[in-house]
């Protein structure tokens, strides 16, 4: 069977291997030169890795075994990692139970309420009712006011912008349900991974077994139609010519998906223009010595212009990154945000100047380079009753399919739950009955 999958993502990828491995021949049309979309790497001098921040939790159980599958188990690196706070222009460690006891900021009351909503949220199924209520209404009531305002607000404010406002809980606990998973697990408790070589491992290793499976990955190439064929089956039209399957899947943003697809194929009900995307912003600086101990510094601290500190190089171990540490620094906004739209240069200076008022003593010999990667559209903004806004998917024949991240309405968007979705559909597609 001769199967398109429009999209060279991590779920396109996953998809090609799993189709590949049951005997189809699949091709993959990936339009950017580098696989893995979101996930992709980028070549930083010294050394390459990835374009944005990844993480392997011990819970993420469909990524590691998909990791696995592809003969990489021996290249997952496991180790333990801290976590600070940024706040009242002072910087915590909240690693531990003791540390977290000794919080300043927050009164004993107000730990206590922190503690119970992380243990409360992370028990919670219905996900579904936590949609009809704000993220703030939700964490004054469980956290309480010292909490919220000390610690909770802030952060949102950092993430989302007054834009928190609009959102529903279910984006708080979302994170809390998959980051305290971890804590949970049995294996690698308290433990982080990562992939040695970063995700551009995952993917060479991808593209490998599928091209030896007689099936073909191709970068830069742009689809421009896909149509219903006349004898059955789906085309596929790009730069000009046209390729003929017995199926086709299509991986991408439902804004493409209405622009290229035939229109008797799929009906797309629902809010489609309803639905905001957030878009991220991303500094990655090398330097040559550590900028913090911890692998996530939280900020609540509205002057510092991104969201967070992520330490990789307190996970990754120097060996990868040429003796140099590397540290991702995130601003999240929404996707029509002018700031996405400002030059490198202009976000650089603003990005350090929130660097110098965290790190005053930082000085210009330790920086190597800093990179500014972005990216438009990184996942929806999940408003009050999202799950309704979102537009539903209805293929209209029998060759045609849609799988993408529009249907996380109760997930983070991240690489197990992209897997996680892949697996789910592999075992339900008719045409592999």
């Amino acid at each position: 069977m001769k199967i398109g999958i429009i999209g060279g993502g991590m779920m396109g990828l996953a998809l090609a291997h799993r189709l590949s491995l049951q005997g189809s021949m699949v091709t993959v049309f990936e339009s950017n030169q580098q696989l893995g979309g979101l996930t992709t790497y980028h070549d930083y001098g010294p050394f390459v890795w990835d374009r944005f921040y990844h993480v392997i939790l011990p819970s993420d159980t469909h990524l590691i075994n998909f990791i696995k599958e592809i003969g990489l188990e021996d290249q997952l690196r496991w180790g333990p990692t801290l976590t600070g706070c940024y706040i009242d222009q002072q910087l915590y460690s909240i690693s531990n139970t003791m540390e977290f006891l000794r919080f300043p900021p927050l009164t004993l009351i107000g730990k206590l309420r922190l503690a119970f909503t992380l243990l409360y949220g992370s028990r919670i199924e219905n996900w579904q009712r936590l949609e009809k209520i704000t993220v703030e209404d939700w964490l004054l009531k469980i956290s309480g006011r010292n909490t919220y305002e000390k610690l909770w607000q802030p952060l949102l404010l950092a993430k989302l912008g007054e834009n928190y406002k609009r959102v529903s809980a279910v984006f708080i606990w979302s994170y809390i349900k998959r980051l305290f998973s971890a804590r949970d697990s049995s294996l690698h408790k308290e433990q982080l991974g990562y992939v040695a070589g970063g995700y551009k491992t995952v993917f060479d290793q991808v593209k490998k077994l599928v091209c030896a499976a007689g099936s073909d990955i191709r970068t830069g190439v742009t689809v421009e139609h896909i149509a219903p064929h006349p004898s059955g089956g789906i085309w596929v039209e790009h730069g000009g010519a046209k390729e003929h399957f017995d199926k086709v899947i299509f991986t991408g943003p439902v804004n493409v998906l209405q622009q290229i697809v035939a229109k008797d194929l799929v009906n797309i009900a629902g809010g489609s223009f309803s639905v905001e995307y957030m878009g991220v912003i991303c500094m990655v600086l090398i330097t040559r010595k550590p900028l913090v101990p911890y692998y996530i510094v939280n900020l609540a601290d509205q002057r510092i212009p991104f969201t967070g500190v992520i330490g990789m190089s307190n996970l990754v171990s120097l060996q990868e990154t040429a003796g140099l540490h590397i540290t991702y620094f995130p601003k999240y906004l929404i996707s029509d945000d002018p700031l996405l739209q400002e030059t490198d240069d202009e976000l650089r200076k603003r990005f350090f100047q929130g660097l110098h008022l965290m790190f005053p003593d930082i000085k210009a010999d330790d920086i190597v380079v800093a990179h500014i990667n972005r990216a438009m559209k990184m996942q929806p903004l999940q408003v009050l009753n999202y799950s309704k806004l979102v537009p539903t998917v209805v293929t209209e024949h029998d060759d045609f399919f849609v799988l993408n991240t529009a249907q996380f309405v109760n997930n983070t968007l991240n690489n197990n739950t992209v897997v996680q979705h892949v697996d789910e559909f592999v075992k339900n597609a008719p045409f592999l009955k």
